[in-house]
């Protein structure tokens, strides 16, 4: 047990947690909604500080990031628990496992220092906090995060957009980027497929895109569920409203979990969803894990040549330098790209 910086006391016994938007009230032996958040003696406790249920080093372009560091290498961890209960979730037996007993753990000791030392010897450049949403676990994500930045690693979150205020303004001088889930756009589509509420994530997104953190979104297209025009539509404008530049992913759904009465995302959506990107304006759309669709690569808005070519989700040849230029125009490009 570790003890969290995110909560304050409401009274002896009851406290509040301060990590993500639900605020849990906490009564004395419970933890909040996400089961790994834990009032102990009026205190509250993180029962997953340290230990990584999942551990892996990824391609970056699996988070998906596609205009941060392409082609390079991310320690990736993950703990048990989750503030979301989405239907179709590709992490279920870890995002959705709650500790039963008082002093009951989960996962590999793997502490702050640990990881960063391992990123360190090995010349990773960045860390994403994924699998489940990292505001959960956030004490463990802040303290490998302030490890990782005095070394000069960047730091990621791929995340719900669940995010509390407190937790976004405590973890921006550490973190370097975040892939927020746009999971559909309406509060039904959120209450029933998700046990959660659309306008904090939507908040979250206009607030993140005002801080020195590169942005992108992702958004799950599920048959029936989300895929309508006009629910595309609303989520590409929304994007575009705030910035044209911000890359949307549209992936491709299988069935997971509780959804495996739903068939598999058709090629021919990913293909309408992005046309419908780009004619809300949207600069760079993407479409993922279909291997070979168009979508894949990064078009120069001014040469019009694929600069970044990728295929299942891993780079092939990038002409983008370091600094962020066309290596055949000399045009900027948004990202990061050092």
């Amino acid at each position: 047990m570790h003890k969290c910086i995110l909560y304050k006391k409401k009274s002896d016994k009851k406290v509040q947690c301060q990590a993500c938007n639900w605020y849990c009230d906490i009564s004395e032996g419970h933890t909040g909604l996400c089961g790994v958040r834990k009032n102990i003696k009026g205190d509250l406790y993180l029962s997953v500080y340290g230990k990584a249920i999942a551990a892996h080093v990824d391609n970056i372009e699996k988070k998906p990031l596609f205009h941060f560091l392409p082609g390079t290498e991310i320690f990736s961890i993950g703990t048990v628990g989750c503030n979301f209960r989405c239907l179709f979730c590709q992490n279920w037996d870890i995002s959705q496992v709650r500790l039963k007993e008082p002093n009951e753990t989960m996962g590999t000791d793997l502490p702050p220092k640990e990881i960063v030392k391992y990123c360190v010897e090995n010349d990773i450049p960045s860390i994403a906090y994924t699998y489940n949403e990292p505001a959960i676990f956030f004490e463990y994500a802040y303290d490998t995060a302030k490890l990782a930045h005095k070394e000069g690693i960047k730091n990621i979150f791929v995340s719900n957009g669940f995010e509390s205020k407190e937790a976004l303004k405590k973890i921006e001088p550490y973190l370097d980027a975040i892939n927020i889930d746009l999971k559909g756009f309406t509060e039904e589509f959120y209450k029933e497929i998700c046990s959660a509420r659309l306008q904090p994530v939507l908040d979250n997104i206009k607030h993140v895109h005002k801080m020195d953190v590169w942005l992108e979104i992702t958004t799950l297209v599920i048959p029936t569920k989300n895929d309508s025009d006009e629910e595309l539509t609303n989520i590409a404008e929304f994007i575009a409203s705030i910035s044209k530049d911000i890359p949307w992913h549209v992936t491709a759904f299988y069935p997971q979990y509780k959804m495996m009465d739903i068939p598999p995302t058709p090629p021919e959506t990913l293909e309408r969803a992005y046309e419908i990107g780009k004619k809300a304006g949207l600069n760079y759309v993407y479409t993922g894990n279909i291997p070979g669709m168009k979508g894949e690569n990064t078009t120069c808005l001014k040469c019009k040549k694929e600069i970044i070519e990728r295929f299942g989700l891993e780079c092939t040849s990038c002409q983008v330098d370091n600094k962020g230029r066309c290596t055949n125009c000399n045009n900027k490009i948004v990202g990061i790209w050092k």
